[in-house]
């Protein structure tokens, strides 16, 4: 039972990244094509009708097709969600902008 709760603590990171690097500038160009069929295959009827498969299928196939869906990002996607920042200010600071402040710039 533990494991199934940690295949879906990787899937919850795993979500978030690939809710990013759908809406990344620079992601290839088969990953909306891809993330659909894999939306289309966790909500398929097929998983209803029987209840058991049904259940091994989500709590275990699902996950892993989407590590190894998010596996074959490029580099740059991967590490732009890893050093995102939780603020716009901090995200500057990341690229190396000055921030200005009552007229005067910030040191970097």
């Amino acid at each position: 039972m533990f494991r199934l709760f940690r295949i879906w603590r990787f899937g919850r990171h795993d979500l978030q990244l690939l809710w990013f690097a759908l809406r990344h500038r620079q992601r290839p160009a088969w990953l909306w094509p891809a993330a659909l069929l894999l939306a289309w295959y966790a909500l398929e009827p097929a998983n209803f009708a029987i209840p058991f498969l049904g259940v091994v299928d989500d709590l275990v196939l699902v996950p892993a097709l989407l590590h190894i869906l998010l596996r074959w990002l490029p580099a740059e996607i991967r590490a732009d969600f890893d050093g995102r920042s939780t603020s716009p200010a901090e995200a500057r600071l990341r690229r190396g902008e000055r921030t200005v402040i009552d007229g005067h710039a910030e040191p970097r």
